[in-house]
């Protein structure tokens, strides 16, 4: 599963970026879910030090493993297994084995991976409603391959966040 987003720079100044109760409820029963963690290296610096400044201890405990050449162990933050293996090899591995399931979060450049590899089983796509025209860092659909998707569900969080969740169609 990819949950991902299209991230604003840190110092964007509107406030439909902000949570509300509706996404924190959403975040806390997302966090209790058995899951790992896929991320890249410049998720897992961000979240790292979100992590570090004293957000919710669940970041600490779930199993989280970066896909990153740049980063070097041992990595500071708690449970996170660091891969330099390619994703195209290393993700159907542990697909294949049983355990919990995977979740992306953030990592637009590990997303576009996974979604090229054919390796999606849902995309969730938060909609926050504002346009970063000129603040938004990158397009996280660029560059990909036509694909079909099949809505799966839809959420309205706090009036005015859209919860997307999408499953990708074989080509054919």
């Amino acid at each position: 599963m990819i949950n991902s987003f299209n991230a604003a720079r840190a110092n964007n100044p509107a406030p439909s970026a902000e949570g509300g109760p509706d996404l924190d409820t959403w975040i806390g029963e997302q966090l209790a879910r058995p899951h790992v963690v896929l991320m890249g290296s410049n998720t897992y610096r961000a979240l790292s030090e979100i992590a570090a400044a004293g957000a919710d201890p669940r970041l600490d405990e779930l199993p989280k493993v970066v896909f990153s050449a740049s980063l070097h162990p041992p990595l500071a933050w708690a449970n996170t297994t660091l891969i330099r293996d390619d994703v195209a090899v290393a993700v159907p591995a542990m697909k294949a084995k049983p355990g919990d399931p995977l979740r992306v979060i953030g990592s637009l450049s590990l997303v576009r991976s996974l979604l090229r590899l054919g390796l999606v089983d849902r995309l969730r796509i938060m909609v926050f409603p504002q346009i970063l025209g000129e603040t938004g860092e990158e397009p996280f659909l660029a560059g990909l391959p036509d694909i079909n998707l099949r809505l799966g569900v839809t959420q309205v969080l706090d009036q005015r966040l859209v919860l997307l969740e999408y499953l990708p169609e074989a080509p054919g």
